[in-house]
């Protein structure tokens, strides 16, 4: 029951509004309603002077709507009660004849006044601040959204708190919004009281003298007085509303209410107060002045003043024996290791590219966000945040990506320029730097971004610079994704993985394997560029490998064997694996020539034999690009891991399959493009 009445009461209360507009009411409860109407107003205006934010207040919009339609419910009624009974209530008889003492030209006077300045001062000046601070609300909304993923990427707040300051943001917005509109309530009220006022007065002289034989004079004296005293008690709450309209608007963001924020900040000046004393003083000297009146202000100043100069001597006193007392805090261990703390991945940006990330381009961090995102959908596990700052050190125009405090790479985003990779003469013919697109190593050239247009019309592919570090950032991340996945990763998705599968982690570790073990063998997946996103299935393979080894090189191997159709699905096209084999007497040769090593088995067959086989995989790919299939090189499982080394140590990024890898998906057809082979030199 007492979250049912909070819960109906405004629906209700809207209920009785409109019927207000309709059905008449008795002179009694028009009394009573008025008296709430100018009660609530007041407890509205008082409660804008007591929040400390305006979204504190946030129903504000909504009640002012329904304030001024009760306010308009209430002209209706007593307009009806006016013209039809001549006598609307005592509180309109007393406002009437008590608060302008009867008079008809006082009264229409002080209702003016009224109208005045609620209309020309009040709502006026709170209409242009409610509709200039909507503007900036909504202009400043990304640059917030920005710092609220700055903080997130930087790891400072978590995602609770990232998504509570978002709802904030979001609601603030829709709070000066609604006041950019409800302040047209307050204007639209303040005109309708002046027609309703006009039309009360025309109409009550016509009821007057035409239905009740009044005189002229008797009947612009009775209804006006009437009128005159419906409009104060109903103007009075809407200037209040109007104020408190202003005041709601004009309200910042503070640590405390209205009257302890005034009274601190107009006190913290003696200096300014002593000098408005003296000035008051001083014009109570003036001839015909009451000096009385002046003088008692003017002291009273100066008094202020001087008891804030020895407050604040006192204030002064009393921090240097609290500093005396209270010894210095001193740096601790934990201190100097948090500033000691490397980032695990870090963007560095010279002054001149600091706009990539303060809005005035791009998103560079929701984009790095974005990034992190998706590498862990495709990849499987969560790269560290990305700090990002600002360093002096760089040339102008450059930014450098670092990995556990060491550059790992270093690239080109000047400013107010677009990457426009391609070439040929209407390229060549647009102003700007020639460059080489670092990922691809594909040539390119800076030019002015309001030539975007004419580089995309000359053939050329147009890319931002937000584009051109995030893609360069995601080419390091997958590069250099070994070093970033580490124990605590490592054994945080141990932890998930054995809420969902437990016997697959409890047959892997701690016993046979140390999570030290899992993390290599998961190492060695991502220096392949294989996902570890099934980590179920993968730990299932690797546990039944580890009862007999703990070999790493055999462990990635029952890995991979674990994952099976996975490894080959993105290099079929069509369903056909385009695939490069070496000679099979070239295969025998090193399948005998393997010896195990510290960085695994190695083919030794001489230094004639490599340099054969280095020179026959750079002609065999140099031909197998020009055709620009996707391909892979296949060779015996027991030699895969070797190839892999040799060729990785000379052609970066290529897929060594096994034979019984490539064979995993059912019914491929495989197509050979090419044959690795030694060719003996001719003496």
């Amino acid at each position: 029951m007492k979250n049912l009445i909070p819960k109906i009461g405004v629906p209700i209360g809207v209920v009785g509004i409109l019927l207000l507009l309709i059905m008449p009411i008795p002179s009694v409860l028009l009394d009573i309603l008025i008296g709430f109407n100018i009660i609530f107003a007041l407890v509205i205006l008082l409660t804008t002077m007591f929040v400390r934010k305006p979204l504190d207040f946030s129903v504000f919009p909504s009640l002012l709507l329904v304030a001024t339609l009760f306010r308009l419910g209430l002209n209706v009624a007593s307009t009806r009660l006016v013209l039809g009974e001549g006598f609307a209530g005592q509180v309109i008889q007393a406002f009437g004849h008590v608060a302008v003492g009867g008079s008809v030209i006082i009264g229409t006077v002080i209702f003016l006044i009224l109208v005045v300045i609620q209309f020309v001062v009040v709502t006026k000046g709170a209409e242009r601040v409610a509709e200039v601070g909507a503007r900036f609300t909504l202009d400043a909304m990304p640059g917030k959204q920005m710092a609220i993923d700055a903080d997130l990427n930087a790891g400072l707040i978590d995602d609770a708190e990232a998504r509570r300051r978002r709802a904030e943001v979001s609601a603030e917005a829709d709070f000066y919004g609604a006041m950019d509109g409800a302040s047209k309530f307050v204007k639209g009220d303040a005109i309708a009281g002046i027609i309703i006022i006009v039309i009360n007065v025309i109409g009550g002289i016509a009821m007057g003298m035409l239905m009740k034989g009044m005189e002229i004079g008797e009947a612009v004296e009775h209804y006006t007085i009437l009128t005159i005293g419906d409009g104060l008690v109903t103007q009075i709450p809407a200037l209040l509303m109007a104020v408190s309209t202003g005041m709601i608007v004009t309200r910042s963001n503070a640590e405390s209410d209205l009257g302890s924020t005034t009274s601190k900040q107009l006190s913290q000046s003696r200096l300014a107060l002593s000098i408005a004393g003296v000035a008051a003083i001083a014009m109570g000297m003036i001839p015909g002045m009451p000096f009385l009146a002046f003088a008692a202000i003017g002291f009273t100043l100066v008094f202020i003043g001087q008891r804030i100069k020895s407050n604040e001597k006192k204030a002064e006193q009393d921090a240097k024996v609290q500093s005396a007392l209270v010894p210095q805090k001193t740096e601790t261990a934990d201190d100097i290791i948090d500033q000691m703390r490397v980032a695990g991945l870090e963007i560095a940006l010279s002054p001149d590219l600091v706009d990539i990330v303060s809005g005035a381009s791009d998103d560079l961090l929701a984009r790095v966000r974005s990034l992190r995102k998706n590498i862990a959908l495709e990849m499987g596990f969560m790269i560290p945040p990305v700090r990002t700052r600002d360093s002096v050190d760089l040339p102008v125009g450059t930014y450098s990506i670092s990995i556990a405090g060491a550059e790992a790479a270093r690239g080109q985003a000047p400013s107010g320029m677009v990457l426009a990779i391609g070439s040929g003469p209407g390229l060549d013919a647009l102003p700007g730097e020639t460059t080489i697109e670092p990922v691809f190593g594909l040539p390119g050239k800076w030019v002015p971004s309001e030539m975007r247009r004419n580089a995309e019309m000359a053939g050329a592919t147009v890319i931002d610079r937000v584009s051109v570090v995030v893609t360069h950032l995601n080419a390091v991340v997958l590069s250099n994704a070994p070093r970033l996945l580490t124990r605590e990763d490592v054994r945080i998705l141990t932890d998930h993985v054995k809420r969902s599968n437990p016997s697959a982690v409890e047959e892997l570790t701690p016993n046979p394997l140390s999570l030290a073990e899992v993390q290599r063998v998961l190492q060695g997946l991502l220096t392949e560029r294989v996902a570890i996103n099934d980590l179920p299935r993968i730990y299932e393979g690797v546990g039944l490998r580890a009862k007999t080894t703990s070999d790493p090189e055999q462990l990635i191997e029952a890995a991979r064997a674990s994952l099976g159709p996975a490894l080959v699905q993105p290099y079929l096209e069509d369903g056909t694996l385009n695939v490069i084999t070496f000679a099979p007497t070239l295969e025998q040769q090193l399948l005998e020539g393997l010896r195990p090593s510290e960085g695994g088995t190695v083919p030794y067959v001489g230094a004639d034999v490599t340099e054969s086989i280095i020179s026959s995989i750079q002609t065999v790919f140099s031909a197998v690009n020009d055709d620009g299939a996707e391909t892979v090189v296949v060779c015996s499982p027991q030699l895969r891991p070797a190839v892999r080394r040799l060729i990785a140590a000379h052609k970066e990024g290529v897929p060594v399959l096994s034979y019984i890898e490539a064979t995993a998906v059912p019914n491929t057809n495989i197509n050979t493009v090419g044959v690795i082979r030694h060719e003996p030199a001719h003496v």
